[in-house]
Order: structure tokens, then C-alpha cells, then sequence
């Protein structure tokens, strides 16, 4: 019935379906996961010490002379969260800087977000720094050509 109403469910599968495998692509190309995990450190640095918290009849405020310390964390998180996804050749740089910031938050922003963003940061920059390039056969060269371009054993194509 909704298909109907909207539009024919064959074109909207194969849309949902080419959306779907070009983000793959897109995501396998990156460090996404190390990305992700960076942005997701950010949330909980900026969020605490700006946030006022209730437990029933017990308010809770974390807001700390640390809140632009940790807003400035945050938000360069954020900022190398993004730089992994779109600039991918930073990575070890990123990932380094995504630790060093995730361990400066501990005692600036709240133990690093209730430990939550410590610990993501943690994760994230690890990634980062652990990530490599793929890398594939040339497109370009048939199988056959490819096979025929080894040196055979037992010959030097050096110079003499």
C-alpha cells in the first residue's frame, strides 16, 4: 500500500540498494570506524560539563571552571573525526592527536567524560593509527598479461 501511494517499490529498492553499497564503499576506502569512534568521544566531553543532571530528587551539575577546556577538546575531536572520514592521509597524525587529547581530558574535562569519551578516544585513535590504505591489483592488466610479467625462477632481470 505504501509503495503504491509513493512510488514503485522496484525503483525504490534498487535506489535503497545502490545507496547502500555506495556508502560501503565509500566507508572501506577510510578509516570510518576510527572516525566514528572519535566523534562519538566528542559527545560526551562536550556534553558534561555544560549539562545539569537529575537522579529523582538529587540535581547533579558538572559544570566546572573545565567547560571551556573541555569544549575545546570536544570540538577538536570533532574537527579529527571528520579529517579521518574526508582526508584519510592524516590518519597516523589524526589518530596520534585523537589519543594525546582523549588522555588530556581526563583531568580537564571530567575524567575524560565520565570516562566514556576516555575511553571512545581511546579506541578511535588507535584505529587511526592502526589503519591501512587498501590496496587492490591493477583493473587495468588482464590475468593473462599479469601472469606473463613474472620473472621465471632462476633469471635476474639485472642489468648485466
Amino acid at each position: 500500500m505504501f509503495f503504491e501511494r509513493f512510488g514503485r517499490s522496484r525503483n525504490l529498492r534498487v535506489a535503497a540498494n545502490d545507496a547502500r553499497r555506495g556508502f560501503r564503499t565509500w566507508r572501506d576506502e577510510r578509516p570510518f570506524w576510527a572516525g566514528l569512534f572519535t566523534f562519538t568521544a566528542s559527545l560526551p566531553i562536550i556534553y558534561f560539563p555544560y549539562a545539569h543532571l537529575d537522579f529523582g530528587a538529587i540535581p547533579l551539575a558538572l559544570s566546572t571552571s573545565a567547560g571551556a577546556g573541555s569544549l575545546i577538546i570536544g570540538v577538536l575531536l570533532v574537527v579529527l573525526a571528520i579529517s579521518l572520514w574526508f582526508h584519510q592521509q592524516v590518519h597516523v597524525f589524526a589518530g596520534i592527536t585523537v589519543i594525546l587529547l582523549a588522555l588530556v581530558s581526563f583531568p580537564v574535562a571530567n575524567f575524560g567524560g565520565l570516562l566514556m569519551g576516555l575511553i571512545f578516544g581511546l579506541i578511535g585513535g588507535s584505529l587511526a593509527c592502526a589503519w591501512i590504505p587498501p590496496t587492490g591489483a591493477p583493473e587495468s592488466q588482464p590475468a593473462a598479461n599479469r601472469a606473463s610479467t613474472a620473472i621465471p625462477a632462476g633469471e635476474d632481470r639485472g642489468g648485466k
